[in-house]
């Protein structure tokens, strides 16, 4: 994996997050992509040569392991990682496409002319919708992965011995895993970092969408008491016309 790629992408899609999308970013490098570099890749090593059977039954070995784990956690991990972080290039993206255009419309009519966005990192319009369906994806993906943990393995535990009556064993063969209670703690910690995230990116949608609905209100508010004024002013620049006079109306 090129993680330079990834921490230049996240880097660069930092400054239009939220307070919440920043703490969630700092979680991933620090906890997540960090700790899967430094630490998780080491503990687990070379896993198929070192998960032992106490049988020297040609194939055993292989069909035990592949039983008990079909999918590595490091591989689920690491894409776990990509799918999760890449939502963030659709802001990016999207942010490229705003400056392009407002580069290509000034061109156009001149520099002293309107801009088409006062600020094109705002999330305003189709920025704020792209915005909130990473957030979306990125929650669906690490649920997906959490969940997709727990089926695949039947938990998070790692059991130190494992029995296997896979063909072609002759029996039920003893098999045990190297280090259980180390790769215990990592996915504990990986799953437990993961619902953070999650818990994060729920926080940052109800935030978005909490002050997307307060700016709607408060719009309405000012626009309501500005024509409230406006008739008020109307109404006393506007000068009564006098009944006419009761000789008038005979005459």
């Amino acid at each position: 994996m090129n993680w330079a790629f990834l921490q230049g992408l996240l880097s660069g899609v930092n400054k239009y997050s939220t307070a919440f999308g920043r703490v969630w970013l700092s979680i991933v490098f620090l906890f997540r992509v960090l700790v899967y570099v430094v630490a998780a890749e080491k503990v687990w090593g070379d896993e198929q040569k070192d998960f032992k059977c106490n049988t020297a039954q040609p194939g055993c070995h292989n069909v035990c392991y592949d039983h008990f784990f079909p999918v590595s956690h490091i591989r689920l991990w690491a894409l776990q990682l990509i799918f999760v972080t890449c939502p963030s290039l659709l802001v990016v993206m999207h942010v490229a496409y705003r400056e392009d255009r407002e580069k290509k419309y000034r061109l156009k009519l001149g520099n002293e002319s309107a801009r088409l966005y006062q600020n094109t990192g705002k999330k305003r319009g189709g920025l704020w919708w792209t915005y909130v369906l990473t957030l979306f994806f990125k929650i669906g993906v690490d649920a997906t992965f959490v969940y997709l943990l727990y089926h695949i393995y039947e938990g998070y535990d790692f059991p130190r011995l494992i029995k296997c009556e896979e063909i072609p064993c002759p029996n039920k063969v003893d098999c045990f895993i190297a280090r259980p209670t180390e790769k215990r703690i990592f996915t504990l910690f990986m799953v437990i970092t993961s619902l953070v995230c999650i818990l994060l990116s729920f926080f940052e949608v109800f935030y978005l969408i909490g002050k997307r609905c307060h700016e709607c209100l408060s719009s309405e508010h000012h626009s309501g008491s500005a024509m409230r004024v406006e008739m008020k002013t109307t109404g006393k620049s506007t000068p009564e016309t006098p009944a006419p006079s009761y000789s008038l109306a005979v005459s």
